[in-house]
């Protein structure tokens, strides 16, 4: 029996020693002296293919992690920061999502298997203490059938243990999605971002994000939020080229109109006015329309748009 107690020794010293390589290389980890990093490591990258947040140079990826350095400076910790993002875009943003369904079995099976092969190996092989005139108690004479029965049981016991957790690992593959789906729409996602920062009063950054969505996605509603936001980060120029670009598909846009007429007015265009009156006649019944009529009426600077 000394060689096998000699093997239990050396699977415990590995166990005990990779365990300690864990801690060493965790203890070593530079997110622990970045909590930015670290933070976005758990997070994909929606315009990336296999990059998390923390390595992508998207700018949406950018975006990502100035969120979460804002998050972070308000005090809050990762778990609240990762649940922030679920919210908003699915567990699928997370690079680590949450075992499902028939895949928890990957995890459990294992850990069973392990405990009952412990229990049944201190069984099997603890050596008994032998009393006088006694039979060992805790194990069976070598060479007897009963010694040979259990080896048996226990090899038998060892095949059948690696055959289940074979089988689970097959099954969950097929009866569960995959485990690792396609990322967040990366333009929902900048979408989001750019509606975020702009309640934040950070008109660039939201259009930039908006940019990064038209690339993917070029329709006039993301243009008009782009335009918005252009003229709210005070770049009347490029607010009116943008509002200029969907009127000429749509002349009547009500809210194309509306930029373009604030945009001039803001660059003391002679055209504003009668671009906010043509924007009063075709939507007279705007959610602006009244602040409008007063900004004509008075002359006065507009609220905003």
């Amino acid at each position: 029996m000394r060689w096998r107690r000699a093997l239990v020794a050396l699977v415990l010293v590995t166990l005990a020693a990779a365990a300690g390589a864990a801690l060493a290389r965790s203890a070593g980890d530079p997110g622990r002296q970045d909590p930015v990093r670290a933070v976005s490591a758990g997070l994909r990258c929606p315009a990336c293919q296999g990059e998390s947040v923390a390595d992508s140079r998207s700018p949406i990826a950018a975006a990502m992690r100035q969120v979460v350095a804002d998050q972070l400076a308000q005090g809050r910790d990762r778990a609240e920061i990762r649940r922030w993002f679920v919210q908003r875009y699915g567990a699928d943003v997370l690079t680590d999502p949450p075992a499902r369904g028939v895949r928890l079995l990957l995890w459990g099976v294992p850990v069973l298997a392990l405990l009952a092969g412990g229990y049944a190996a201190l069984r099997t092989l603890r050596p008994g203490v032998a009393r006088a005139g006694s039979a060992p108690t805790g194990s069976v004479a070598r060479g007897t059938p009963d010694a040979r029965a259990a080896r048996r049981a226990w090899r038998v016991a060892s095949v059948g243990v690696v055959a289940l957790v074979a089988t689970v690992a097959i099954v969950a593959d097929r009866l569960d999605p995959p485990a690792r789906p396609a990322p967040a729409d990366p333009v929902a996602v900048a979408l989001q971002l750019a509606h975020d920062l702009e309640t934040q009063d950070r008109y660039d950054a939201a259009a930039q994000m908006y940019q990064e969505a038209l690339r993917d996605r070029p329709d006039d509603d993301v243009r008009l939020r782009l335009a918005f936001a252009l003229l709210r980060a005070g770049d009347g120029a490029a607010a009116q080229r943008t509002a200029r670009d969907v009127l000429a598909r749509e002349p009547d846009s009500p809210d194309g109109l509306l930029v373009l007429g604030l945009a001039q007015r803001n660059s003391r265009s002679a055209e504003a006015d009668d671009t906010l009156r043509r924007f009063l006649a075709v939507a007279p019944a705007h959610p602006a329309a009244a602040e409008i009529r007063r900004l004509l009426a008075t002359g006065r600077e507009p609220a905003g748009p």
